[in-house]
């Protein structure tokens, strides 16, 4: 079957070409404020990378997913296959990948070194959309397959590299700041700080009857999606009830005053030998100050640096374990992500162009960086979409009726399912606005808190009164 996308229905080589260089320069801006010492940093062997190995993977990508694919005269960067296993992540139909354990070592190429290849790759990139129109319908839609692939590659990667860039300025005892300044980084929408509300909005169950529903995207569908997206599938689902907002930071504090991680019999096996071994008391970048006279306060650190904990923000950075303990200990549970996909799908239809859709919460555009304080005047379903990704009771698995693409694009996703992670939805704050979709599947292993991660409630009586 074929996949029908816009690239057959008049997408434009120059609107693409608008696309990338808005995408790429995204990248470019967040590299700004560090100096090349703070992209050579990998604060620990597994789970991170360093800024400068995302900047140079994003490349990479492009050159040989986009470059080598449909344009016949073009030549590497760096002709020797050890520069391409340097960025290659775990694409084993490309090549052996280096140690990723060491990408830290990696003082060369040079930070300018990378730029060039950058600047290398942008100018064929252009060079190859310039000739995008005069294509036939079939070779665009390809080409247009791969280059969407690979600039949505580079919005996971910008996301990537701000969270395993916090947690390298976390490490240092000095806990600097990625931005000091108190103003959103030039050229992204400034956000208001809100009024401190006097309360938060009130938690509601939205109610969902037992019944049969459709998720997914299907693979006749026009526009972007991941192949483990597809493909649209019914599924049945029994009466569900799901919270109108994430956990807060407040709430989440009150599970930890009341023993939360000292009581076994809140979390499941894995999870609590996890906290035993790690020594885990807290959320990820959760501190704890003395004020003295036997008083503490707890504070958090941001990419702003520490600051005190704000209750009426969104919980985040947590494992999957720390969500499932919590959301039993609130005597609930977290939604299976067919339960978050149908619900929020609802949400997003019901809203109109004359009231904007409240679903919708803080993204990378707004600078900040960290998920924003909710306000009580925030009613019916909120946030879900940007702030926190929200952690599912589901394993990653493919849909009945999965088709995996062929070539390197199948290892993209395909080779994780069956892995033992847990899906995430929703997207987050440092994730772009247009990167994000409600049928979007994020995934991890569920001993994971450097994601910016939080929760929202389920439970299983819909119309249950609280």
């Amino acid at each position: 079957m074929r996949h029908h996308s816009p690239a057959a229905g008049g997408i434009r080589g120059r609107d693409l070409a608008v696309r990338y260089r808005r995408i790429r320069r995204t990248t470019e801006r967040l590299l700004e404020p560090l100096s090349p010492e703070d992209c050579l940093v990998q604060s620990m062997p597994t789970g991170v990378s360093p800024v400068k190995w995302h900047f140079g993977h994003t490349s990479w990508f492009f050159e040989v997913v986009v470059l080598r694919a449909h344009f016949p005269r073009y030549k590497p960067f760096r002709p020797e296959p050890e520069f391409d296993r340097l960025f290659n992540s775990y694409y084993l139909s490309l090549g052996e990948p280096f140690d990723r354990r060491l990408r830290g070592v990696l003082a060369r190429p040079t930070l300018e070194e990378l730029w060039q290849h950058r600047r290398y790759v942008d100018e064929h990139m252009a060079e190859l959309l310039e000739g995008f129109d005069r294509r036939g319908e079939e070779e665009r839609r390809a080409l247009w397959e791969r280059v969407e692939t690979a600039l949505q590659h580079e919005q996971q990667h910008q996301q990537a590299l701000l969270r395993d860039l916090k947690h390298a300025l976390w490490s240092n005892p000095l806990r600097p700041a990625y931005l000091n300044n108190a103003e959103p980084e030039p050229g992204f929408e400034p956000v208001a700080s809100p009024t401190p509300p006097s309360a938060l909005p009130e938690l509601e169950w939205l109610p969902f009857e037992e019944g049969l529903y459709e998720i997914g995207r299907p693979y006749d569908g026009e526009g972007f999606a991941y192949d483990n997206e597809r493909p649209r599938h019914r599924v049945y689902l029994y009466g569900f009830g799901l919270a109108s907002r994430p956990v807060t930071n407040g709430e989440y504090l009150e599970f930890l005053e009341a023993g939360g991680y000292a009581r076994p019999e809140l979390w499941l096996d894995r999870g609590w030998d996890l906290l035993r071994a790690e020594g885990w008391q807290a959320p990820l970048y959760w501190e704890r100050v003395d004020r003295g006279k036997g008083e503490r306060d707890w504070r958090v650190f941001t990419l702003r640096g520490v600051r005190p904990l704000d209750p009426r923000e969104p919980v985040c950075h947590l494992s999957f374990y720390e969500a499932d303990a919590y959301a039993r200990w609130a005597g609930a549970r977290l939604p299976t992500e067919a339960e978050w996909e149908v619900a929020v799908a609802a949400f997003a239809s019901s809203s109109s162009d004359s009231k904007p859709p409240t679903i919708e919460g803080t993204f990378l555009e707004s600078g900040l960086y960290h998920p924003r304080p909710l306000g009580p005047s925030e009613r019916g379903p909120v946030r879900a979409l940007g702030d926190v990704w929200e952690w599912t009771g589901s394993p990653y698995v493919p849909y009945p009726g999965y088709r995996r693409p062929e070539g390197p694009l199948g290892e993209h996703n395909a080779k994780f399912f069956f892995g033992g992670q847990m899906v995430l939805r929703g997207g987050s704050c440092l994730a772009p606005r247009d990167h994000v979709r409600v049928t979007y599947r994020n995934y991890y292993p569920p001993e994971t808190r450097l994601e910016v991660s939080g929760l929202r409630l389920a439970r299983s009586r819909p119309n249950e009164r609280s």
